[in-house]
């Protein structure tokens, strides 16, 4: 079969409820746009009816391509598989909750259409957030951005709905790396980028699966997969806590000359707390970089799919020698 235009990627997990809006919506955006087209539903080893429902589907509609996942992976790892299977010249990734916007893929075709190779959607409007949720996003955005030159201050806002030219998703493919960040990895390889903001929508139905535990763990894990950060603030911290010996140092011997020296016992108290405090942050930060080298030595895949009931059927005997 010749490959569509686009793929439209919608990474699932546990959204039995919204598959026939979402499906119905981005369809119905898709023949407005009036390319060729193919869409990608990811299953990631949803507890619910997720899958069997995108197989159903799928038999009414070749256009419909469903990845279901042995377990869990995590969405970066459906993103992948989206990205790995995905036939068309370009690839949109959005989010199958429609709090990504479908009505926007007539515009980040057009945009791709003249001469972009990554179209990034921004959030200009978050929504419907807690205060927690909207201050821990800008701090890891500043964060990211900060470690991330290319992408400079335009980290702000970032999203994973993006347009991504055949290229771009060629670029993606040959990173080896298993601890993925994808709005990271996309921001690094660069090309010719434009933006479309967009206003975060309200679920099409169910209920987000990400707790503040996860969006935590996730965060700590992208910015140590992606980022020397943390141990250039080690370093920082440890050049800092130099100065300050020095200058206690110089202080001390000051006072001593002058005949009028401090009590010893509450300085040596405090100054060794906060080296063996410094010393015990610092170790934890890196041996979360070598748990992270650890994973990466493994070689692991990235996410195992399921085979499909076809192939899972037994042959028949009668076919047997």
């Amino acid at each position: 079969m010749d490959a569509p235009d686009l793929s439209i990627i919608l990474p699932m997990y546990n959204e039995e409820a919204a598959i026939p809006i979402v499906l119905a919506e981005v369809r119905r955006r898709l023949v407005e746009v009036g390319l060729s087209y193919e869409i990608v539903c990811i299953d990631d080893g949803s507890s619910d009816r997720t899958g069997a429902l995108l197989e159903a589907e799928a038999k009414l509609d070749t256009t419909l391509v469903v990845l279901r996942f042995s377990r869990n992976f995590g969405k970066e790892a459906a993103m992948t598989a989206g990205l790995d299977h995905a036939r068309g010249r370009a690839a949109i990734l959005l989010d199958s909750d429609l709090q990504h916007p479908p009505s926007l893929l007539a515009e980040f075709v057009r945009r791709w259409q003249e001469g972009a190779d990554v179209v990034n959607g921004v959030k200009a409007d978050r929504g419907r957030e807690s205060l927690t949720y909207r201050s821990s996003a800008g701090i890891f955005n500043r964060l990211m951005g900060k470690s991330l030159p290319a992408a400079g201050s335009g980290f702000a806002g970032a999203s994973d709905f993006k347009l991504l030219d055949r290229q771009v998703i060629e670029a993606l493919k040959s990173c080896p790396e298993r601890s993925r960040f994808f709005r990271g990895l996309v921001a690094w390889i660069g090309f010719r980028v434009d933006t479309v903001p967009f206003e975060v929508q309200e679920r099409a139905a169910g209920q987000s699966k990400w707790s503040h535990a996860e969006l935590v763990r996730y965060s700590v894990r992208n910015l140590l997969a992606f980022s020397a950060l943390p141990l250039r603030l080690i370093a920082m911290a440890g050049f800092g806590m130099l100065v300050f010996t020095v200058g206690l140092g110089a202080w001390t011997l000051y006072r001593y000359a002058r005949g009028d020296t401090l009590a010893g016992f509450p300085t040596v108290i405090l100054v060794d707390l906060l080296l063996g405090s410094l010393i015990l942050m610092s170790l934890g930060v890196i041996s979360l970089y070598l748990a992270e080298m650890f994973d990466e030595m493994k070689k692991r895949p990235i996410y195992v799919c399921r085979s499909s009931p076809a192939e899972r059927r037994p042959r028949s005997t009668a076919s047997m020698p």
